[in-house]
Formats: C-alpha cells, structure tokens, sequence
C-alpha cells in the first residue's frame, strides 16, 4: 500500500491491500481513515500499523484468543477495518457478508456490528440463529438500547458493547472496561480522555486539530463520562448538551428514555435553532408518538424542561454508510 494512502476500495482489495501492509518488513506509513462524519465534515485520521496491531492483539486476548472474523461493515471505516486486521492477524481473510449473513458467519468466531445491524438481524432467524452460534458479536458506533441487548441475549448472543473512536483504533473499551495498556480518564468538566498504544498518530494535513485533541500521550475525546470501580459510562457527546430556553438538556437522557416507549422502535433526540429556545429539543422518531405523548413520557422520569419541543416521525432513522446515524440530515429535516 503506497504511503499515506486512504482506506478505500472493495471488500476484496482493501484485505489485499492490508494484507501486504501488514507484512511489510519495516513499519510502513499510516492508513488514513476517514472519521464517520455523523456530526459534521469527516476527519482525516493516521493510523500506524503499530496502533492497529495493538488494539487488534488486545482485542482478541479479551475475547479469549484470535479467529475469523465476520464483515458486515464498509473496511474503508475503522470499524471494519479492525475486523480486516484482526482476522489477517489470526492467519484467515475474513468472510465478507455479501447478502444475508448466515452462511458467512457460519465460518466465523467472532462478528462487528452496529446498533442497526442487530436490530434488523433480529428480525430474521437465520440470521440470529448464526450470531448465536458466534463466541462474540461487538456492538458500537452509537448508543446501544438496553432492550436491543436483552432481546439479544434472550436469543443466546454473546454482545459485548464498544466504546472507541477512528482515533483510537476502533473500540479500545469493552463492556465499561478498557483493554489491556488502555487509560481511560475524566476531566474536571467530565470530558472522557483515552491513552496507550492505539492512539492514532494525528489527523492528516490538520496539525491545529491534532493540537486540540492530543495532550501529552492523551487523546481527549469529544464525549462526557465518568468512571465508576473501573467502568467507563459514557454519558453522550459535548456537544449533546442542549441550552434550550435557558436550561441545560442532555439529549443523549431524553433519547434514552424515549427508547424505553413501547411504541418507539428508534429515536435521536437533537438540538436545532431556534429564535425562541435557542435551541429547540427535536425527537426523531421511528414508530407512533405524537408529540404531547412524548413529552408527557420524559418528564415522567426528568425536568418537563427537558422534553422535546418538536416530534418529527420517520420511517426509518436516515444512516450513514458505516450505519451511524447521519445527524447532519437529521439537523436538515428539522
């Protein structure tokens, strides 16, 4: 792979591609991988193959030791690049889910999907019969609905939740719990930071925003937390601290509860502008609740002052191609 060269191409030729990358004789240059975009322009993020190695060898010691694994995500993103080096690492090119899973993942240990991915994989038998038969399924790229979790564990899936970013080599924390050589700390305002062998080498051609996010081997992310006996809990992004009308929202709170609604199968729960509120609380809604009903729900359990302003029904929450919510086009329907 020539120097500096972006993740991109088919399934087929970006394992070719990393395959060779990773035998190379002497460290080779980075990948550059794009970030999701989910909240604005996308990231330009160098990874080194130490970096890559690193978080894929940890992976495999949490799990309980290397095997195939399964792609179902685009490998041009961390996510499912990482599935790519693990399974290289193992010594087996992974199975590229190409139409429905279960005949792929039959072959396979271990399996990387995001929130969406399980829920419609839940809706199939075949397909939740071969997740089932999986030692694990990693579920991350966005907030994991409890009841999502229960009903996959009902139907006998090993899950293990993520938490990681582009910058960290993908997921660097599983369960709450980081992996081996991983710290992970809070600021005083509660902004999570991470630091260890996974970190990203800096953003391409961006030096200012390497600057504001790597301090002295730390990568301070973008998210808020707090660690409690060893956990992580990641509590949403800065920037989901909504000031609508003089009061502080956390969306990320409203979004949970919203999704405990029986009648609500997705949400996001967003700020707008606004020339009232400033910012103006938007549920976006995947099922049947009106507006009235949604508000009533969340200030049941939090401040009314948290409840959405605005509802807007969708048939289905609009995705990138890595499966994260697009919250950009989201922010464009309100």
């Amino acid at each position: 792979m020539s120097p500096l060269r972006p993740v991109r191409g088919s399934a087929a030729e970006v394992i070719d591609e990393v395959q060779a990358w990773l035998g190379a004789a002497a460290e080779p240059e980075p990948l550059v991988v794009e970030t999701s975009g989910s909240t604005g322009a996308p990231k330009r993020v160098r990874l080194s193959r130490r970096a890559l190695v690193a978080s894929a060898t940890a992976t495999h010691e949490r799990l309980g030791g290397p095997g195939r694994w399964l792609l179902t995500l685009p490998p041009s993103y961390v996510a499912g690049l990482q599935v790519v080096v693990r399974s290289l690492l193992a010594g087996v090119r992974p199975a590229v889910a190409e139409g429905p899973w279960a005949g792929a993942a039959e072959r396979c240990r271990y399996a990387s999907l995001v929130p969406t991915q399980l829920h419609r994989a839940l809706t199939d038998p075949a397909e939740t019969a071969a997740l089932a038969g999986l030692d694990a399924v990693l579920l991350g790229g966005g907030p994991i609905d409890p009841s999502l979790r229960q009903r996959a564990v009902d139907a006998g899936i090993t899950v293990v939740a993520t938490y990681g970013s582009s910058e960290t080599s993908g997921g660097c924390v599983y369960d709450g719990v980081p992996l081996a050589q991983v710290r992970v700390e809070t600021e005083d305002d509660g902004r999570v930071r991470i630091a260890g062998p996974v970190l990203f080498d800096g953003y391409d051609d961006d030096p200012a925003a390497t600057s504001e996010v790597l301090d002295g081997g730390w990568f301070r992310t973008s998210d808020l937390g707090r660690v409690v006996d060893g956990r992580l809990v990641v509590l949403g992004r800065l920037d989901d601290v909504v000031i609508s009308g003089g009061i502080n929202v956390p969306t990320p709170a409203v979004a949970r509860r919203l999704r405990e609604h029986l009648c609500v199968d997705a949400v996001e729960v967003l700020g707008v502008p606004d020339e009232v509120w400033g910012q103006r609380v938007v549920a976006f809604v995947v099922g049947r609740l009106d507006r009235d009903a949604a508000r009533d729900w969340v200030a049941a359990e939090h401040p009314r002052s948290w409840a959405p302003r605005e509802v807007v029904e969708l048939p289905e929450l609009p995705l990138l191609a890595n499966g994260k919510v697009d919250r950009v086009a989201l922010r464009a329907l309100a």
